[in-house]
């Protein structure tokens, strides 16, 4: 039974393409494990990745805390990580993967050091997540809520072309899908807001930095179609996307010109210090 607080439209957004997902979405930066570590005092013994999708923020801790776990609601994300494990024998030393909700944890009280939720924590219900987060988190513990910017840092005709893609894509929800059938996120520029009324947290801030993949024009395009809200009208009206997809792919891969480049990727995190 879904615990009180979640959504099976925002679970459900995203069953059906893990492989792309996984394939063209941003890896977290290591420079995420440098700052909270830091801030923590010392290496980490337990880490917890909520939201962890298809695993892209949990590999990241494997050599960097004693023990990780990813927790995720999506059946289909969260094969998608448990396969990626079992081609790994190392990184399964300390991860591990299982099914669970961001105001649910399967996690004992006060026995976690870092708790991370990566692209994630605008499909979660924050005030019952944020209790949950500082119920799991020893005192000193540090959650943070990272998301990078859409769309990708390039240029400015293929950037406006992306945001009328997603727009268009919003639109077409609304007609293709009765209100009560649509998935709901919160605004991410209210995270920290969130972070800070919570009363759970002693400290309090938002982090700005950036990284840098290698990104071509099937990378730039495949990135853009895993967005939720494409991939929802996708399933339902295929053919209402097909030009305008068309035209963005062409733009893309005129600009790319069959070349790979490094594309920059701006983050905004926001953490809470227990």
């Amino acid at each position: 039974m879904l615990p009180k607080g979640n959504s099976k439209q925002n679970i459900d957004r995203f069953l059906g393409f893990q492989n792309d997902y996984d394939r063209h979405r941003p890896t977290a930066p290591a420079l995420v494990i440098e700052v909270l570590t830091n801030y923590l005092g010392s290496r980490p013994s337990r880490v917890a990745d909520i939201g962890c999708g298809t695993g892209l923020s949990t590999f990241l801790w494997k050599d960097a805390a004693d023990s990780v776990i990813g927790i995720e609601p999506n059946t289909d994300m969260l094969g998608k990580a448990l396969e990626k494990l079992g081609q790994d024998p190392q990184a399964a030393a300390s991860l591990s993967f299982v099914q669970g909700y961001s105001n649910q944890l399967p996690l004992v009280s006060e026995s976690v050091d870092i708790i991370t939720s990566s692209q994630s924590f605008h499909w979660m219900e924050p005030v019952s997540t944020l209790q949950e987060i500082a119920r799991c988190l020893r005192p000193g513990g540090v959650f943070a809520a990272y998301d990078c910017d859409w769309p990708l840092v390039l240029q400015q005709d293929i950037e406006d072309q992306y945001n009328l893609l997603i727009s268009k894509a919003d639109e077409l929800l609304t007609v293709l899908l009765p209100e009560t059938e649509r998935a709901h996120k919160w605004d991410k520029e209210k995270h920290l807001t969130q972070i800070k009324s919570s009363q759970a947290f002693s400290f309090a801030r938002e982090i700005v930095f950036h990284n840098t993949e290698s990104c071509n024009a099937e990378r730039y395009v495949g990135l853009t179609l895993s967005q939720g809200g494409i991939q929802s009208v996708l399933k339902l009206d295929p053919s209402s996307l097909v030009q305008d997809i068309a035209a963005f792919t062409t733009a893309v891969e005129q600009y790319f010109q069959g070349r790979t480049l490094q594309v920059l990727i701006c983050y905004r995190m926001r953490i809470g210090i227990k």
